[in-house]
């Protein structure tokens, strides 16, 4: 039985299927593939972030899967929508829908208050990033953005999350524009202006937006959960009619 392709691109922090703990049950009904983007891996060093390496590995999982069939939906957490959005915009042809949790699509609204407040308060740490430990840019970057503190980096698998948080690029550098012709839901946790503000100018272009408990994690709740699968649901069921 052909099962629609969907891929999981994951933020910062976990990576692969581990980031997705609600999910790894669409394998059930879907062809699931759960990517590592640049940099991840769970031994080697990580590397500097890429928004463009990012992209091409969300393009090279839409590929053609050897039946023949190309293209499927694409479900990107934080950091990860940037690469998603990239994909479709270069190859909107393969991208069935587009799921956004959360989004990191902060070169969109720079110019927006929420964003702006956002960069004056994290650009000073990025501008010494490279002259900061792993452990201490991380801890200044956890305060900042979510106003809590972050255990120490000692085991091996903390220290090299930790220098990949140092490693990423900052988000409103990525070099985003809109997505023309995807149905793209935007998932938000309600907790965070500047994601609703990147919401609401995503829904200005078209998206639908739904917000779900969780925090910036949204897709492990019920409800963020149940807004993912329904909304894919409904974009194949409308693909299938239209085909029929």
């Amino acid at each position: 039985m052909f099962k629609q392709r969907v891929v999981f691109v994951h933020g910062d922090g976990s990576f692969g299927a581990a980031a997705w703990p609600k999910q790894h049950g669409m394998a059930l009904d879907y062809d699931a593939l759960f990517l590592r983007r640049h940099g991840f891996d769970p031994v080697a060093e990580p590397l500097e972030s890429s928004f463009s390496a990012d992209a091409a590995i969300v393009l090279a999982s839409l590929a053609d899967d050897g039946r023949g069939e190309a293209g499927g939906h694409v479900v990107a957490h934080s950091q990860g929508a940037i690469s998603a959005m990239m994909a479709a915009v270069e190859r909107p042809d393969l991208v069935q829908s587009l799921t956004l949790v959360e989004p990191a699509c902060l070169s969109l609204t720079a110019e927006l208050p929420a964003t702006a407040a956002h960069r004056a308060l994290m650009q000073p740490l990025y501008d010494v990033r490279h002259s900061l430990s792993d452990d201490d840019f991380q801890r200044e970057f956890i305060r900042r953005a979510f106003a809590a503190d972050a255990p120490g980096a000692t085991t091996p698998e903390a220290l090299r999350s930790a220098r990949r948080l140092r490693l990423q690029a900052p988000p409103w550098d990525a070099p985003l524009q809109i997505v023309p012709g995807v149905p793209t839901l935007v998932l938000t946790g309600g907790w965070e202006p500047l994601y609703e503000e990147i919401a609401g100018y995503l829904r200005e272009t078209g998206a639908l937006h739904r917000t779900a408990p969780g925090g910036h994690r949204p897709q492990d709740s019920t409800e963020g959960d149940r807004a993912i699968r329904s909304f894919i649901a409904e974009v194949s069921r409308r693909r299938h009619a239209r085909a029929s």
